[in-house]
């Protein structure tokens, strides 16, 4: 991270918030559509973090802390995202990226058994709660160490471990209920 260009956005200038963005859209952007779910939702989410990031650009207080207070404003954007929607609607959690040219389930089993099983991942996946889908999303698909999380999380690293311990457990138990 360039701390340079970020004191030169935090005190305004566009063209260094332009570099900002470009370097961190798509990682911001997977971390949204990991949590929510939607392309839209994600696309909205990323849009509103960036817009929030640049309104209170004034209140970071360390540089070097961009790219964790930049996570905590994507994740109450997410939050947002999800208020807005309601639970009304559930959505395909793409756990990998489309792109990838690897197929990471086996080929021994029928697709249809294979499709089966992420149907049922997704339903207990979007069952979560926003912050433990987040803690999960940052720890396992993003693998991202513990004080990592606590750091963009802004919670000390006993409380992500606990938070990741709930999470799991609530998966597990939200799998179990969709496998009934």
């Amino acid at each position: 991270m360039d701390r340079t260009l970020v004191e030169q956005a935090t005190s305004g200038n566009r063209h260094a918030f332009d570099d900002l963005v470009r370097s961190r859209v798509d990682a911001v952007y997977r971390t949204s559509l990991a949590i929510l779910g939607d392309t839209a939702d994600a696309a909205d989410a990323v849009q509103e973090t960036f817009v929030s990031a640049w309104c209170h650009r004034a209140e970071l207080r360390d540089p070097d802390l961009f790219d964790a207070w930049l996570g905590r404003i994507n994740l109450n954007a997410c939050r947002g995202q999800l208020r807005k929607r309601g639970r009304k609607r559930v959505h395909e959690i793409r756990l990998l990226d489309p792109t990838d040219e690897f197929e990471p389930v086996s080929r021994d089993r029928p697709l249809a058994d294979r499709t089966a099983e992420t149907d049922v991942f997704d339903r207990a996946f979007a069952r979560l709660s926003v912050d433990d889908r987040a803690v999960l999303v940052l720890h396992h698909l993003q693998e991202r160490p513990v004080a990592e999380i606590a750091a963009a999380l802004g919670a000390p690293s006993g409380t992500i471990k606990s938070r990741l311990h709930r999470a799991r457990a609530a998966l597990e138990s939200a799998l179990a209920k969709e496998s009934r």
